[in-house]
């Protein structure tokens, strides 16, 4: 047995209930004697660290698995295994916010391509252009006087709207898993789940092009470069639907492959009409 004598704490008066206390922790309130090492800058650099790893370990641990183990995420939640990883909402908010924060520094734009670019460069654009022409009948500007104006908004709208896509392919899942017979709530994660994803997967073409400027190179490459970029993201994106939807919805086989061409299919199709309604949206709105 060890001779080891624990001693007592020392009486201490809490400094929210201006009590005696001779325990560790106040009973009442559950307040605890400050330390002098607290009251350094260490002190304070400890508490820090004690405040943010945690949430840091979660959102690194909730990236790793979204990447290296498509599906685990949602079949996470659907299990009720929520303490491990960041929640699927924050996790979709905080990868918007890096999204466009990377997009701000490149030269690619692929939700708030300026005005002139919807009107010549994307399908839809003889529609587009006829809208437009209605808006400036009605506002009574120019083109080159409002296409700033439109540039500016669509920027903000593009951040404040990204999340319309989310329930556009919750609404689906349902309907391509009938049988799996999944509530609601798992169709609308593993949505949010993919789409948290998909913005990871934009910022690779956004970094390489921000990098080709920063070091002068061609600057056309994002013209050249862009249906590599685009069958690269479209084949990632079938990637991760094939193997996601295997943990969480248990297809397999050839109903396994037909899922994942139905759901890259309209994936691709929710991308393209977001695209498009940013036009009118922000049309109508300044």
């Amino acid at each position: 047995m060890s001779d080891k004598i624990i001693a007592a704490p020392e009486n201490w008066t809490c400094p929210t209930c201006n009590v005696a206390v001779a325990t560790a922790f106040c009973s009442s309130c559950g307040e605890r004697p400050v330390g002098a090492r607290e009251l350094t800058v260490h002190g304070l650099t400890t508490l820090v660290y004690k405040a943010f790893s945690p949430v840091d370990g979660r959102l690194l641990r909730s990236f790793l698995a979204l990447i290296a183990a498509p599906g685990r995420l949602t079949a996470a939640f659907q299990q009720g295994l929520r303490k491990p990883f960041v929640g699927p909402f924050q996790l979709f908010l905080m990868t918007n916010v890096l999204f466009f924060a990377v997009q701000s520094v490149s030269t690619l734009r692929i939700f708030t391509q300026p005005l002139t670019y919807r009107l010549h460069g994307q399908p839809g654009s003889e529609f587009g252009q006829t809208l437009v022409d209605a808006r400036l009948a009605a506002t009574g500007k120019t083109l080159a006087e409002y296409a700033p104006v439109f540039d500016q908004a669509v920027a903000t709208n593009a951040k404040s709207l990204i999340g319309l896509m989310v329930p556009l392919l919750a609404l689906l899942l349902p309907l391509v898993f009938w049988r799996r017979h999944r509530p609601l709530a798992v169709h609308v994660v593993f949505s949010l789940h993919f789409y948290t994803f998909l913005l990871i997967l934009f910022c690779v073409p956004l970094i390489a092009i921000a990098i080709n400027t920063l070091l002068g190179g061609p600057p056309d490459l994002k013209d050249t470069a862009y249906d590599a970029m685009s069958i690269g993201l479209l084949l990632s994106c079938a990637a991760y639907l094939y193997l996601a939807i295997a943990p969480v919805y248990g297809t397999r086989g050839v109903a396994r492959i037909a899922q994942t061409l139905i759901l890259t299919t309209a994936v691709v199709g929710i991308f393209m009409i977001y695209r498009f309604i940013l036009l009118p949206i922000t049309l109508y709105t300044t």
